[in-house]
């Protein structure tokens, strides 16, 4: 407590401990990780699908792609996958479609 008071009151009083502190450079990696993966998966079904279909197909696997992600992450956070899934699934359709309605009232999606 003579050397450095914050310490000491982080570790006794609240547990806070040098494992338990912030890693930015950790969380930017995971998060990146998150995002290529998130990613490939509506890409590379959007590579493989027949032009007609991409309206049906990308979608499909994006939302895919954020119920496998939401999953996980919840799961690693020890909550419930399928609440974690489902929210994150909720959330992307909800942006999807705001993104579709912004595209439609300026004329830019089919």
């Amino acid at each position: 407590m003579a050397r450095d008071a914050l310490a000491a009151h982080a570790r006794d009083e609240l547990g806070i401990t040098s494992l338990q502190r912030a890693r930015p450079v950790q969380a930017a990696l995971a998060s990146a990780a998150a995002f290529a993966f998130g990613a490939f998966l509506p890409l590379f079904s959007a590579v493989l699908t027949p032009a007609p279909l991409l309206a049906v197909a990308v979608p499909t696997t994006s939302l895919t792609a954020l119920a496998l992600l939401g999953g996980l992450a919840a799961w690693t956070g020890g909550a419930s996958a399928a609440v974690g899934a489902r929210r994150v699934v909720m959330w992307g359709a909800f942006a999807m479609a705001a993104t579709h309605v912004a595209g439609r009232l300026v004329g830019t999606t089919l």
